[in-house]
């Protein structure tokens, strides 16, 4: 369901990072010495880097995150002119690529969601484990995750938790929030997360065989919500689409039910799968835009057992992938 859960699992067992499904996004992607790709979510480098290493003419690197400066310096220095990080958000892609003179990409890949990196720092407040600042910014701006939930009316959080967390306890969340505001405001995660684990009734719950945390839900939503993650990727989607050469290639790699669905989405409305329409697009007619992809293998590829066993992140992870064809892109929303 969450990328939260086995990446905080990670934290605890001291697991190394490692790029999710790299072998399968490399062999996706197919990557070509006189091609130019885009890492639409540079995070700790390591798609990059592998990118880096098949000797590709350039690597255009996209995070809104400066603290990843640092390691993009140094990736920069190891491979000088044919690496560059763009401080930004995916979904500007198209404009941040063209300021630097680049039109159009042979490749891009998305890793979707929380990186370990950010949940290892306490001091960043996505960790329902570690104690830090309540704040959840990816970028350092905007209104924290503390603003939501000291501010935020009972409904609207309640809503908020179950939309964006899928947490069926949501308005009983919402409620002992509300109810321990009343004596002091939250600054601390660990604060939060103690509220939220006696209101699911303990610091765990099942699902399936695994134990999951019982602010899990809970954080992945204001994660989500903080930082507007499902309309970024779907503004990232449809730059993807505009900066695509022909035959270029898109892969993401989702970590939970909300991301997948809307890349699911994505890829089947755009490459033409709604011969007997959908709740988004009616039935195919002569007015109907062209497909602008065409499926690279039908439904989302999961991570080797193998894998899992050294990278417990990737346990929920799911890769999509597509081809762009030469049809003009699409104007207006995405679905």
């Amino acid at each position: 369901m969450t990328d939260h859960i086995s990446s905080e699992r990670s934290i605890v067992s001291g697991e190394k990072h490692f790029p999710v499904m790299l072998n399968e996004v490399l062999e996706a992607l197919s990557p070509k010495e006189s091609g130019e790709y885009a890492d639409g979510t540079f995070g700790d480098g390591g798609y990059s880097r592998a990118l880096l290493e098949k000797n590709v003419s350039a690597v255009w690197a996209i995070d809104r995150d400066p603290h990843v400066a640092e390691k993009a310096a140094a990736l920069e220095a190891e491979f000088p002119g044919k690496f560059k990080l763009l401080q930004g958000c995916f979904s500007d892609m198209e404009r941040l690529l063209k300021e630097c003179g680049q039109e159009y990409v042979d490749g891009i890949v998305f890793d979707i969601g929380v990186s370990s990196m950010q949940l290892d720092e306490a001091g960043r407040g996505f960790s329902f484990m570690q104690d830090g600042p309540l704040d959840m910014r990816m970028s350092g701006e905007g209104r924290t995750a503390a603003d939501i939930v000291n501010e935020m009316d009972e409904e609207e959080l309640a809503n908020i938790i179950y939309r964006y967390g899928e947490e069926r306890a949501s308005r009983r969340v919402a409620k002992a929030i509300v109810k321990a505001r009343e004596d002091k405001n939250f600054t601390r995660t660990l604060e939060l997360s103690r509220v939220v684990e006696k209101a699911v009734g303990g610091p765990k719950y099942k699902k399936g065989k695994r134990q999951i945390h019982g602010a899990t839900r809970t954080f992945q939503a204001l994660r989500i919500y903080v930082n507007d993650e499902l309309g970024e990727l779907r503004r990232g989607l449809e730059a993807a689409e505009k900066i695509l050469v022909p035959g270029g290639r898109l892969c993401v790699v989702t970590f939970h039910s909300l991301e997948d669905r809307i890349v699911k989405e994505f890829f089947k409305v755009r490459s033409g799968d709604t011969s007997r329409g959908s709740r988004h697009r009616p039935a195919q007619d002569d007015n109907y835009p062209k497909p602008t992809f065409n499926m690279l293998f039908r439904g989302g590829k999961k991570a080797s057992r193998e894998e899992i066993d050294m990278n417990s992140r990737s346990r929920s992870a799911k890769l999509r992938a597509a081809i762009r064809t030469d049809a003009p892109a699409w104007a207006g929303e995405l679905m």
